[in-house]
């Protein structure tokens, strides 16, 4: 295994090295603390920075697990349907739509949802929305379409739908099996996420072999179909405007999903993988983190250069830039 250090990154035992930076009119006025890990194709850590084997809440990183449980679980879901049992939508119109439709061909109503009730997660979508004389909604928040087939899920098994997001239902177990198949460890911690559903802490290492578990899965398996429909029909995973839709889009065979409190994990096609969390959460850095780490992975696109540009401005012009610092 290879560590790189910079001198921005380098510090002292027990602080996390810095992995991105914050300049301002050529100053550097903050920094973004963490920890990244890259396996090989293998699967044997290539490369490391910060402690990548304590645990952390991977936040909705953890969602094409979840979806591979309720396949799981007997739920036939394919294409956009399963690619949005994995998202973190953001709000547009055609997510909203199926999700409405998917509720409607389980006989679910959407009061049904445990989603607490939010705005598009798009910031041009959730103006739009306001604009329109809508509010916080259900099934708005951006973790509908994981809730809806959760939901399915239950009721094909006739599992209790008022109880589907306690971690000793059926399905939450269920879900606790393939995040530990899939990242080959135990959980180390049980919270709750955002949207309700159980959060499952495992180290990086164990999430990035997750993802690369995804890819390399036989044809067929929960894993792989998840996988597949992700990365066919990313705009489902995330939206129009998002990194993981971009990296989906324009790097062949790539599994990308990020999470909250800045989590990202990435997979490619040969096996190769990354996970990543910035301590402080700050989600501005993902970009410039991301794509400096897949351009040491060897990974030479058009589409990083779009995901690293973390623009700061002053006055109205870009007068600095949030940047990778490794």
């Amino acid at each position: 295994m290879t560590s790189f250090a910079t001198a921005a990154s380098t510090t002292s035992p027990g602080i996390p090295p810095a992995l991105a930076e914050v300049v301002r009119s050529g100053f550097v006025e903050g920094r973004h603390r963490g920890s990244l890990v890259v396996l090989a194709a293998d699967g044997t850590v290539d490369w490391a920075l910060g402690d990548a084997d304590a645990p952390v809440f991977p936040r909705s990183s953890n969602k094409p697990m979840q979806a591979a449980a309720v396949l799981r679980a007997g739920l036939d879901l394919a294409g956009e349907r399963l690619a949005l049992a994995a998202a973190s939508h953001s709000g547009e119109a055609f997510h909203l739509d199926l999700v409405h439709t998917m509720l409607a061909e389980a006989n679910l109503p959407a009061t049904a949802l445990q989603t607490p009730p939010d705005l598009p997660l798009d910031p041009i979508e959730a103006e739009a929305y306001l604009a329109s004389g809508r509010g916080r909604e259900r099934i708005t928040m951006n973790c509908s379409g994981k809730h809806t087939a959760m939901l399915a899920a239950c009721a094909l098994n006739g599992w209790p739908l008022e109880t589907y997001l306690a971690p000793e239902h059926p399905l939450q177990q269920l879900v606790q099996q393939v995040v530990e198949d899939a990242s080959g460890e135990q959980v180390a911690r049980v919270g709750v996420d955002g949207c309700g559903a159980p959060l499952l802490a495992i180290s990086l290492t164990g999430l990035a072999r997750a993802f690369r578990s995804f890819v390399l899965a036989a044809p067929g398996t929960a894993e792989r179909r998840v996988a597949d429909a992700m990365r066919a029909h990313p705009e489902y995973v995330a939206g129009t405007r998002r990194p993981d839709t971009w990296l989906m889009r324009e790097v062949p065979g790539a599994l990308s999903k990020m999470g909250a409190e800045a989590v990202q994990a990435v997979a490619l096609p040969d096996g190769r993988a990354l996970a990543f969390k910035l301590d402080d959460g700050g989600v501005r850095a993902l970009g410039p983190v991301l794509a400096r780490a897949l351009a040491r992975m060897g990974v030479d696109a058009p589409v990083l250069a779009r995901i690293a540009d973390a623009p700061l401005l002053g006055g109205g012009e870009r007068v600095g830039e949030v940047r990778a610092a490794f």
